[in-house]
């Protein structure tokens, strides 16, 4: 039949400790594993849209205009500054 249909045979690989799970579910459920797969993933389909990523908050300092104060300082002197030595 057609794209969206009567169905499709696919194959999937389930982890075993799922696979008994599911089908343990569906004899209980007096439901076919077909159906219970079926179920699974439109439950998975139909949730809200993943949530936004985080997005890491902007903690600068300073003016961001301003001229970098460690920029005109040799890398001897800056290595000196960000480890505190004197």
């Amino acid at each position: 039949m057609g794209k969206y249909g009567r169905g499709m045979k696919t194959t999937i690989e389930i982890r075993d400790e799922l696979m008994v799970r599911a089908k343990r579910h569906a004899r209980r459920s007096g439901q076919s594993f077909r159906t219970v797969v079926e179920e699974g993933l439109r439950l998975v389909l139909n949730r809200s849209p993943l949530a936004e990523p985080y997005r890491l908050p902007d903690r600068s300092v300073g003016d961001p205009g301003a001229a970098d104060p460690l920029e005109a300082l040799s890398w001897q002197d800056l290595r000196s500054h960000v480890y505190g030595e004197p």
